[in-house]
């Protein structure tokens, strides 16, 4: 797998049982996935997890991040910080969709409170198989990294 099409994953401890299945859900599919934390379901800091992921996609090491929260929220505002970063915070497939075609998301926020299993599923497998469409939305994407 080149670094173009690695994807990295992390967590807060309210998100870490999703993240696990969703990680599994990778496995199955022979798909590496690189685990950026946390590692159990002890309280932690949300922000911490949301920048490390946001910065390597920044920095192009992975092509594309997910990040899971309780609400997806917390994780979105962290990683929104990063130059370069477009998180978009996901509860269902229209808007996964969108996501990328229209905003070029790097990064996909969900919620564990908010989003079951199998439709966490469901959004992710969209969102990493939907491009960006381009063309018209070329010229907003760059207007949100000026």
């Amino acid at each position: 797998m080149t670094n173009a099409n690695k994807l990295i994953i992390g967590s807060d401890h309210a998100g870490f049982e999703l993240k696990s299945k969703i990680i599994s859900y990778f496995a199955e599919r022979n798909t590496n996935v690189y685990d950026a934390g946390t590692y159990n379901t002890d309280s932690c800091d949300y922000p911490i997890i949301a920048k490390e992921v946001a910065k390597k996609v920044a920095a192009k090491q992975f092509e594309k991040g997910i990040l899971i929260c309780g609400t997806g929220i917390g994780m979105s505002i962290a990683a929104n910080k990063i130059k370069g970063i477009r998180a978009a915070v996901v509860s269902d497939t229209c808007s996964a969709k969108m996501s990328r075609m229209h905003n070029n998301a790097n990064i996909l926020c969900i919620g564990s409170r908010i989003v079951g299993e199998a439709l966490a599923k469901d959004i992710i497998d969209i969102w990493l198989s939907t491009g960006f469409e381009g063309g018209r939305h070329e010229k907003r994407i760059s207007m949100l990294e000026d």
